[in-house]
């Protein structure tokens, strides 16, 4: 193999873009990642909703949103691009005891570990926010002032813009069909374009994770779940600047995009599988969330040509796994997410980077996300999941 990297990432989603950006921004130059589309964000990148949040009910995740959040705030100065963040704030509407409760306790830990802008608030705040919403149900919810949303697609761009500055390379329109391993060590991977050496691999693969992981001769509980998105025509006559609303009664959720909406609804039925179709049938399901929590939400347009649908990659505690592979070595994780990806895309890369040089990170306790913890019974069940 002639050519040759100190780190092959293969993905060059948002993911894989944040660590080539942190590795190179740490002094790692010869990176190259490697995407098998001839454009990025083509996969779960390009797909999202694009929040960003710090309430959620794990540590962990709390501490990456943590990381990442400010980050995403600063992300022009840091990058030279902009993130297109908006702090509209995510709040979650209880509607009943038990949701109130599970907030409290949400809020009590996001508070202890430093978040200072999640609120309880009372109902009366919630009709103030959006007073055409349908509240008599309602006993309270949670907001947090710096949750938001983001450009998935002008993060990413900017993240590999700047290690491409730095000296990474970026291979477009390149597959990697083999991982070259040694005495159960990474030596390089071989691509359409060819082989390349390289002492580390970083599975950026997004839903695809676990068959790069297969690869290199590792196992990886990752699986692809679709999920489906619904943008409306122009609606009139909402407040100008909304939170993305979040009815704990049904999961639907729903925050400003353009002069429409853009709606989400996890399905119960959906199985896991690669599929990327939009069914036209979710439209009418949504709807009928919508109508019921926004009774002017009955008049909502939405043209189903514009619908469309993504895969989130899902662990079986809704966790991200980052890290190396305590089966390969030279061969790292950066998989998982569950829908987190793009919030968390800062903080993995940069607790990839640390891992990669030098085998530690401040930003969280590593162990907590290892892959060893489905098998050491270490799993950690994120709830606060869209």
């Amino acid at each position: 193999m002639a050519r040759s990297a100190d780190v092959v990432i293969i993905g060059a989603g948002i993911v894989g873009s944040s660590i080539a950006f942190h590795l190179t921004e740490a002094g790692c130059k010869r990176v190259l990642v490697i995407e098998r589309e001839t454009r990025q964000g083509l996969g779960s990148t390009g797909k999202s909703m694009g929040g960003v949040r710090a309430q959620f009910a794990t540590d962990v995740n709390i501490r990456m949103s943590l990381y990442s959040i400010p980050f995403l705030a600063r992300f022009e100065e840091a990058t030279g691009h902009p993130s297109g963040y908006k702090p509209h704030g995510y709040l979650f509407m209880a509607t009943n005891d038990w949701h109130m409760n599970y907030l409290r306790t949400n809020n009590a830990r996001q508070k202890k570990l430093g978040l200072k802008n999640a609120e309880l608030i009372a109902p009366d705040d919630i009709r103030k926010i959006l007073p055409q919403l349908r509240s008599d149900d309602i006993v309270g919810g949670s907001l947090c002032a710096t949750d938001g949303f983001v450009d998935p697609d002008s993060v990413m761009t900017g993240f590999m813009a700047r290690a491409i500055d730095r000296g990474a390379e970026l291979w477009r329109g390149t597959e990697v069909t083999g991982i070259y391993t040694d005495h159960a060590t990474v030596s390089g991977v071989l691509t359409s374009n060819g082989g390349v050496s390289a002492p580390v691999v970083v599975n950026a693969a997004g839903p695809w994770a676990a068959g790069v992981a297969r690869m290199a001769g590792a196992d990886l509980p990752v699986q692809p779940l679709r999920r489906m998105l619904i943008p409306t025509e122009p609606f009139p006559g909402l407040p100008e600047r909304l939170p993305m609303m979040i009815d704990m009664s049904t999961g639907w959720h729903f925050r400003q995009e353009g002069l429409g909406l853009l709606m989400a609804w996890a399905h119960p039925d959906e199985q896991p599988g690669f599929r990327t179709d939009f069914d036209p049938a979710y439209i009418e399901k949504s709807l009928t969330h919508a109508a019921s929590r926004v009774p002017d939400f009955a008049n909502l347009a939405v043209n189903p040509k514009r619908c469309w649908a993504g895969m989130y990659e899902m662990s079986p505690d809704h966790h991200a796994i980052l890290g190396p592979s305590p089966d390969v070595r030279g061969f790292y994780f950066a998989n998982g997410f569950s829908g987190h990806g793009v919030m968390h895309s800062p903080a993995t890369g940069r607790i990839l980077a640390d891992l990669i040089l030098t085998g530690e990170t401040s930003v969280i306790d590593a162990k907590d996300l290892n892959v060893q913890r489905f098998a050491e019974g270490r799993a950690i069940e994120e709830t606060a999941i869209l």
